[in-house]
């Protein structure tokens, strides 16, 4: 009979990939340098195209995005204060524009009346003026 030899618990286990990295190194080198991941889906049905759905994934730090020139998430009102703030007071200067607007349409019209009534008789009373 063969003699085993025993197990030395000593002994290291042989390494199979790199040892010398953890997760939070990969995530490290992952968003400094960033990723992409694109894939398209499609359904057909007898050769009738019935849906296609794309997907990318671009997962990178909030400066390699900068570097890359994707900043959507500074512009977006559901995602940003800022962008919330600036989207109310572009729609507020847009509405204070049509009220002058308005309001300089109403006087025209009154200038206009006040104008046709002054050619009437002189016993017919003139519209009042509203500002």
């Amino acid at each position: 009979m063969t003699d085993v030899a025993p197990w030395d618990e000593t002994a290291v286990p042989p390494s199979y990939g790199p040892a010398d990295g953890s997760l939070a190194d990969l995530l490290e080198r992952v968003l400094d340098k960033g990723i992409v991941i694109a894939g398209d889906i499609k359904i057909d049905l007898l050769d009738i195209e019935l849906l296609t759905i794309r997907l990318r994934l671009f997962i990178a730090s909030v400066d390699t995005a900068r570097k890359a020139g994707i900043d959507w998430w500074e512009t977006d009102p559901a995602l940003s204060s800022r962008a919330a703030r600036e989207a109310l007071a572009e729609e507020n200067a847009q509405l204070r524009a049509q009220l002058d607007s308005l309001r300089h349409a109403v006087t025209d019209a009154l200038d206009e009346t006040e104008d046709a009534g002054r050619g009437s008789e002189a016993g017919d009373a003139a519209p009042e003026r509203v500002r």
